[in-house]
């Protein structure tokens, strides 16, 4: 696997854990290799914590720039669409600002390739600049455009904007590797489509199912579901992560000997997924896959007005890894997890090849 040593910009969407911890993967696969990244680009609205534990696995400079993202209602649950197109437009001298400085470093640095872990501002930076630099876009969502991907029914203009959006992130891009759930064969040019890229750490786990709940929520909005199931269930113990703990601990009223709310910690949320019964989260891709890995039943809750998540839920179903619902009702996951055959060896062969598969692509560029 060894090739010439090459520079690389890591430029990642920093709203998901997911394209972080992918971004974490890479990092380490091209480290190994040999070659070197000068920089990490992260997109973000700011107003979601960056988890340290990215700041801690990275050792290359780590530049946080403002990128148009969703807004969500007040309860910080669902997204809002129309105030998320008005936050945005109103944003636009700043993002403009943020593309100036993506300039500024690319001739700082010299890459010799971009990795854009689906980041809209390095896509937009690609339409307006034009730099010669090649790129490489991975993510999930690219595999949207594979011909035989299966899109949920209906929801047409959803699935037009979701399709439109995701090929402005990867405007000049020389391939796009979708990461997958599962095998489809490569029938054009569009796409390429590769195994997941998980954290080293995972493979390095034991499994147990000790007897609580894992769950993770995006949006700290739907904790008050959560809440809700745990009070007709309070023998049942949960531990959940999510953004700015505290704050929940500061509005709410609960058993915290049976209910654990955990800031985002990466190491310990993996450790406590090895040993849960099952996983709630919404349907982030990089979570359902860890889980499958593991052998764990997921919950998958979308987030409202979240059609990406909407996509996943139904794909992730298809491939086995659980079932989906428009609430945290944990029974659901409790009903499913009697049935659930927690030895998928299908899957591990699978994610066994992600690294040979995805570094072949990469330096074939």
């Amino acid at each position: 696997m060894q090739s010439k040593p090459k520079k690389y910009i890591l430029a990642v969407q920093g709203e998901g854990r997911g394209h972080m911890t992918q971004a974490m993967s890479m990092y380490d696969l091209l480290i190994e290799q040999g070659h070197v990244v000068s920089a990490v680009l992260l997109g973000s609205s700011g107003k979601r914590d960056i988890p340290q534990f990215f700041f801690e696995k990275i050792k290359a400079p780590i530049i946080q720039l403002q990128s148009p993202n969703f807004v969500t209602d007040k309860n910080n649950k669902s997204i809002n669409v129309t105030k998320s197109v008005i936050h945005n437009f109103r944003k636009i001298k700043t993002f403009k600002q943020s593309l100036k400085t993506i300039d500024q470093l690319m001739k700082e640095h010299e890459p010799d390739v971009v990795i854009n872990f689906f980041d809209l501002l390095i896509g937009l930076y690609y339409r307006f600049y034009k730099p010669k630099i090649k790129m490489i876009c991975v993510a999930h969502q690219y595999i949207y455009f594979h011909p035989d991907f299966e899109f949920p029914e209906k929801r047409w203009l959803d699935k037009a904007s979701i399709k439109f959006f995701t090929k402005l992130t990867a405007t000049g891009s020389s391939k796009n590797l979708a990461l997958s759930f599962y095998k489809i064969h490569t029938n054009n040019n569009d796409v390429i489509v590769v195994p997941p890229l998980l954290r080293k750490e995972i493979f390095e786990l034991e499994t147990k199912h000790n007897d609580f709940y894992l769950v993770y929520l995006v949006n700290n909005g739907y904790f008050e579901e959560l809440l809700e199931w745990h009070k007709a269930n309070p023998e049942i113990e949960l531990h959940c992560f999510t953004d700015q703990p505290a704050k929940i601990y500061s509005n709410y009223t609960f058993d915290n000997k049976k209910l654990f709310v955990h800031a985002i910690n990466d190491t310990l949320f993996l450790e406590m997924m090895s040993k849960a019964k099952g996983l709630a989260s919404s349907a982030g891709f990089e979570s359902v896959c860890e889980a499958m890995y593991l052998g764990k039943p997921v919950l998958m809750v979308p987030i409202q007005g979240h059609y990406e998540q909407f996509c996943n839920s139904r794909d992730a179903f298809k491939a086995g890894a659980g079932i989906f619902s428009d609430k945290f009702d944990l029974s659901k996951l409790a009903n499913f997890s009697l049935t659930y055959d927690r030895n998928n060896p299908w899957f591990k062969n699978w994610v066994a090849n992600a690294k040979h598969r995805i570094y072949s692509e990469i330096i074939s560029i």
